[in-house]
């Protein structure tokens, strides 16, 4: 069969013919097979093209799949995200120090904990001190599940019925406020002889979902004839605690203290009662009632800039590349699509393999830095799909030194190196949109490597 390959044939990169076929007989050989024998009767194949005919030739792979499977993620991409549990366990610390004794931390980790990962955070947060977790989707839960997470997990949403059995049976909690989802809810559950606990979401103003903070009792009264429905917590989200602006935050909880001492007054035990989110957690301690949800600051993003003198956050999250190509590109002449970026001449544009399809937006174009070697060098040109270039001058200067940037060189894309830094807060600010976006953005395609 090895006979029968193209004379232009060259296998792998790196491979000419002759060692393919040298290494593909030596492997069967050690496996005991008839490297004359015929494709039916060996192992795992590829095609090959034979570009002349046009006909597809079956080649035995030269390597093993396994050895394959195991080659680190790093040498497969350049391009990763690394994030510090560390980092995580030392902001579950610093909020804890803001809380009383009794209140309970719910650690959000719902969008793959922020883009950080959810198994990984989870665990992180709750070896640190939080007591839950919470997801926004059914599927997220089912993750932590699997991953053998026995905590808590409350659902931030009320999901379709047709969900029910999933939350059953992975016992997950749900947010409930039509009273439609809650029998059919308490009605599967009692089938089967299980008890069916729910968090009720009470709208106080942000008119996302819930129910409505003076009906909230209406609604009580209206579900809790069914044996299997267990109430195991109220809760409310406010809508501007990280503005400075405090009336509506101010009008919000006094809302939800008002349906809170309504549920009481009706003969209701409200359980696990909770309104905190990241910013009210360090703003407004009076609103951290039995739990606060640390979702943002979690990561060590802070939601606000009243927040940064009041507690120690650590950025989680930073995102690196290697250098895949450097050139001179001679003066006039643009990069990257449109050419809107033209060399001024003695540059180096460096590329790496990150793009918009990673999270690097492409808003971000020309208007964000890099750093190499503790430096900072400007992103030039348009952002790409899945890559992007930086410019490095390559002038002399008696107050500098000068610095020659080759392919394999590490690059920081968000994070620290040295004094120079640049941060999820800054890239946001550019955008005109939040850093939350972004985190989750920077998740979705690139390998995670935790430290």
């Amino acid at each position: 069969m090895m006979n029968d390959l193209p004379n232009g044939f060259t296998g792998f990169a790196g491979v000419n013919r002759e060692e393919f076929e040298s290494a593909a007989d030596a492997s069967r050989r050690q496996r005991g097979e008839d490297p004359a024998a015929e494709p039916a009767a060996r192992g795992s194949f590829q095609y090959a093209r034979d570009l002349d005919s046009g006909r597809r030739v079956e080649t035995e792979l030269p390597f093993a799949k396994q050895d394959i499977d195991e080659i680190n993620p790093l040498d497969l991409r350049w391009a990763w995200v690394e994030v510090d549990l560390s980092a995580i366990r030392h902001n579950v610390a610093e909020t804890r120090k803001f809380l009383q004794s009794r209140s309970r931390l719910l650690a959000v980790v719902k969008a793959d904990a922020y883009g950080h990962g959810s198994v990984q955070v989870a665990k992180a947060a709750l070896g640190a001190g939080a007591d839950r977790l919470a997801v926004a989707t059914v599927p997220e839960g089912i993750k932590l599940r699997k991953a053998g997470i026995t905590a808590p997990i409350m659902l931030l949403a009320q999901p379709p019925a047709t969900s029910i059995p999933a939350l059953l049976g992975y016992n997950i909690v749900p947010t409930v406020y039509e009273p439609d989802f809650a029998v059919a809810y308490g009605e599967a559950a009692d089938l089967r002889g299980m008890k069916a606990p729910y968090h009720l979401a009470v709208n106080t103003g942000m008119n996302r979902i819930g129910v409505r903070f003076d009906e909230a009792v209406e609604f009580l009264h209206q579900v809790s004839f069914h044996r299997a429905l267990e109430l195991d917590g109220v809760f409310t989200h406010y809508a501007t605690a990280d503005c400075p602006e405090t009336l509506d935050f101010s009008i919000q909880s006094n809302r939800f203290a008002d349906a809170i001492e309504s549920i009481r007054a009706a003969g209701f035990d409200p359980g696990v009662v909770h309104s905190a989110n990241s910013a009210s957690i360090y703003r407004y301690p009076n609103v951290h009632y039995d739990m606060v949800r640390l979702g943002v600051s979690l990561y060590g993003l802070h939601p606000c800039p009243e927040t940064r003198d009041l507690v120690d956050l650590r950025p989680a999250m930073s995102v690196h590349a290697r250098i895949t190509d450097t050139r001179f590109v001679p003066m006039s002449e643009g990069v990257s699509y449109g050419l809107h970026y033209r060399s001024p001449g003695s540059v180096k544009i460096c590329t790496v393999p990150i793009g918009y399809a990673d999270g690097l937006r492409r808003g971000l174009s020309g208007n964000t830095d890099f750093i190499l070697g503790g430096r900072y060098y400007r992103q030039v040109g348009n952002i790409c799909m899945d890559q992007c270039m930086f410019e490095v001058d390559m002038r002399s200067y008696g107050t500098r030194e000068r610095i020659d940037p080759q392919v394999g060189d590490e690059v920081i894309i968000v994070g620290t190196q040295g004094i120079a830094e640049v941060t999820l807060d800054e890239m946001a600010e550019k955008l005109g949109t939040i850093h939350y976006e972004l985190a989750c953005g920077f998740g979705q395609r690139m390998d995670r490597i935790y430290v």
